[in-house]
């Protein structure tokens, strides 16, 4: 028998993750001794290299228990799935690396068409094959989904330049883009149509007393409370939602130089409301 920390020792796995495996009962100990000190037997450095070697093929811990607690657990179909997933990364990291031999020699561009959108469009297509009934149930119909995925998909470029601006990588992007339509697909839209008039109409008042005054320094005491007011509001809309870390600077740029944003804003609010906004949202997250 071994204890824990002699486990720890052999297999270069901490002690405190071998205590938090047996608390989730992923990897217990062989028994406990009667001063409750973990032991272990040999058959027991067999599972936890299992367990080890999943990892490695970067299953999470809940699939690991999934696989290790039922023997009928189509392993096959787990292997094949998480290979298409590694080899999805693998292309994405390739096309990393050759986007800086790009920069380093020289090249300051950076073409986002380098950016591999593919594994975002494959755990959209997973979804399509195991949420079905909550796909209809949410968009009406299997064509509606299919529409909207052959809408995003004849947008690729334009939606890998945004997301790795918004995001920092299209792998955060699309680790928010599953949670956020799991949700949706489970709980129906983060904002019923009911809420939808009271929300612009707020919006609206808030941006309207952020931009009463044009004249004043977007660093006024005054001016940042009107924006701080305004963001808060617009993340408390959000319910969660991860918008990206840099959500918010990407949206100050787009009001400083979105052809479109500096037209309806300054429409709406009057000439210079836009980057007024924009510099404005920047010195928040400056202070901030």
């Amino acid at each position: 028998m071994m204890t824990v920390k002699q486990v720890s020792t052999l297999t270069g796995v901490s002690v405190r993750t071998l205590q938090f495996y047996d608390e989730i009962g992923l990897f217990q100990p062989t028994e406990m001794t009667e001063a409750g000190y973990r032991l272990y037997d040999e058959h027991s450095l067999e599972v936890l290299q299992q367990i080890l070697f999943f990892k490695e093929l970067d299953f999470t811990l809940k699939e690991i228990k999934a696989i290790m607690e039922n023997p009928q657990f189509n392993k096959a179909a787990a292997f094949e799935k998480q290979r298409e997933l590694i080899q999805l990364k693998r292309d994405r990291l390739n096309g990393m690396l050759e986007l800086l031999d790009k920069l380093i020699h020289g090249e300051m561009c950076m073409d986002f068409k380098e950016f591999d959108m593919s594994e975002y469009f494959q755990a959209l297509s997973e979804f399509k094959a195991t949420h079905t009934d909550e796909i209809i149930k949410q968009l009406g119909s299997m064509e509606q989904f299919d529409e909207m995925l052959s809408a995003l998909q004849s947008h690729e470029d334009e939606i890998a330049s945004q997301a790795v601006r918004q995001y920092g990588s299209i792998e955060n992007y699309t680790k928010a883009m599953k949670e956020g339509f799991q949700k949706y697909l489970s709980e129906g839209p983060a904002v019923s149509e009911t809420e939808v008039t009271g929300i612009m109409e707020q919006t609206e008042l808030l941006t309207k007393r952020l931009t009463a005054d044009l004249s004043r320094d977007t660093a006024s005491p005054e001016v940042q409370k009107a924006v701080s007011n305004l963001i808060a509001f617009c993340e408390e809309t959000n319910k969660g939602i991860d918008m990206g870390e840099n959500y918010w600077s990407f949206t100050a740029e787009s009001y400083q130089s979105n052809p479109i944003y500096i037209e309806v804003n300054d429409r709406k609010y009057g000439v210079g409301a836009s980057k007024f906004i924009g510099n404005a949202i920047k010195e928040y997250l400056d202070r901030r």
